[in-house]
């Protein structure tokens, strides 16, 4: 089920990843976009991406380490990071949850 807005579709239905640690919407603009926005709970995780993505933090602080990388790189709200398509990531959340939009492309 979606909901129509003037900017697009919002799926009604989340996505719900690694047993609820992870929950997001699929926001499609009316241009095609698509994004979703999310909220990821304590917990250290590995997603992997078909499309690059850009992941904007809006709140709470993550670390993430791209996959061939060694080192993690932390980031809090008003910061984004890139991740490759077809690759993956690990993303380690600790205390508050960590809030994001996810941007397709």
């Amino acid at each position: 089920m979606t909901t129509t807005t003037l900017a697009g579709t919002v799926a009604t239905q989340a996505n719900v990843y690694f047993d609820g640690k992870c929950v997001s919407h699929t926001v499609t603009l009316a241009d095609g976009t698509r994004k979703s926005v999310g909220v990821i709970l304590p917990a250290t995780l590995t997603f992997n991406t078909g499309a690059p993505e850009i992941m904007e933090t809006t709140a709470g602080h993550c670390s993430i380490k791209l996959k061939g990388e060694t080192d993690w790189k932390s980031y809090g709200p008003g910061e984004s990071y890139n991740v490759p398509g077809n690759s993956s990531f690990e993303i380690k959340v600790e205390g508050e949850p960590y809030h994001y939009i996810c941007h397709f492309g």
